[in-house]
């Protein structure tokens, strides 16, 4: 294994948390889902708790698979996707920088950046001083559904998620602290309805989509893919969300795409540009 490969490796599971165990979660972390009297209460009890400096949590037995898979919401990892899209990411971006793809990478839905980090180490291992790596997000957590315009979202509720809201400037403070936030690292903050139809993106060679529902995923392929160069990548995160599912296949259908969609893991596919 040679020193960049080395490096990515740590990276890797470093961004994931896979080296260390998972720690308790705070119970009001995922109480989206409790009803409102339940919110309520554990909404006070944290707040007496938390004036002896005590936290209320839950403890989670993840097993290696759901980790790797990324079927966890984790409490400290600056990705959620796991190892095996991971992989696949380091895989595509590896293949476009030895073909000599042009363009840059994207990702769209970031949540704390692990995988925009891990593009930029990439980068940075191989010596690529060119590329830029576009990191789009709300990061304000996702937008409300429109059911009337956008029916397959109507009973999306993670909008309601505050666990899944996390600020530009920890994402950017995420980048510092592996080195690795410069001026190839450019943000697109905003909803994608407004933000990329006039991103200053000319050309991409990796494009990586989490945006988890039919309108951000529709919004992000609508007008980044034509971007895409011959080669290179087009990459799915939630395949497997009947929102982001229908978006691809209905996008797919309409722009006459017929290369291979490739599975990753449980929920990750991907395809290469013909």
């Amino acid at each position: 294994m040679t020193p960049e490969q080395r490096y990515l490796e740590l990276l890797k599971k470093t961004l994931a948390f896979t080296l260390w165990p998972e720690p308790p979660v705070p119970i009001e972390t995922f109480d989206y889902h409790r009803s409102p009297f339940k919110r309520k209460m554990a909404s006070l009890l944290s707040r007496l708790l938390a004036h002896w400096r005590l936290r209320l949590v839950r403890e989670h037995s993840y097993g290696n698979e759901q980790r790797e898979e990324g079927k966890i919401w984790p409490l400290y990892a600056q990705t959620m996707v796991g190892l095996k899209r991971l992989d696949n990411l380091q895989y595509c971006v590896e293949i476009v920088l030895r073909d000599g793809v042009d363009g840059d990478l994207i990702e769209t839905g970031v949540w704390r950046g692990g995988s925009c980090i891990f593009m930029r180490g990439i980068l940075a291992a191989y010596g690529d001083t060119t590329r830029k790596v576009y990191v789009a997000d709300s990061f304000e957590g996702l937008p409300a559904p429109d059911p009337g315009k956008y029916p397959a979202d109507q009973s999306d509720r993670l909008y309601q998620v505050k666990y899944l809201a996390v600020s530009q400037a920890e994402v950017e403070a995420n980048f510092a602290k592996y080195g690795l936030l410069d001026e190839q690292v450019v943000f697109l903050k905003g909803w994608f309805k407004d933000t990329l139809p006039r991103a200053e993106v000319q050309k991409l060679a990796v494009l990586r989509l989490d945006g988890d529902m039919y309108e951000s995923t529709m919004d992000a392929l609508g007008n980044l893919y034509p971007k895409l160069s011959p080669g290179g990548f087009c990459i799915i995160d939630d395949y497997a969300l009947t929102g982001c599912c229908a978006a691809v296949d209905d996008f797919r259908a309409s722009e006459g795409i017929s290369e291979e969609m490739q599975a990753v893991d449980w929920t990750g596919v991907y395809w290469r540009k013909g």
